[in-house]
């Protein structure tokens, strides 16, 4: 995965690129772990904790 996209699933992203979970967290999604979690875009994920979707994928992006 070269560039992480709002459809990309969650669990992917950390399997590639662990240091990412640190912004996952500062959004409120504690539950990394949960199997929900892991099969979620980060679209989904996004909505269900009312964040800025082009944010997080800006700060992931710029981290990889």
């Amino acid at each position: 995965m070269d560039k992480v996209t709002k459809n990309s699933i969650i669990g992917d992203v950390l399997d590639q690129y662990p240091q990412t979970a640190q912004f996952f967290l500062e959004m409120g999604m504690h539950c990394l772990g949960c199997p929900s979690a892991r099969g979620e875009t980060i679209e989904q994920a996004c909505m269900v904790h009312s964040a800025d979707c082009d944010a997080l994928i800006t700060k992931i992006n710029s981290a990889i």
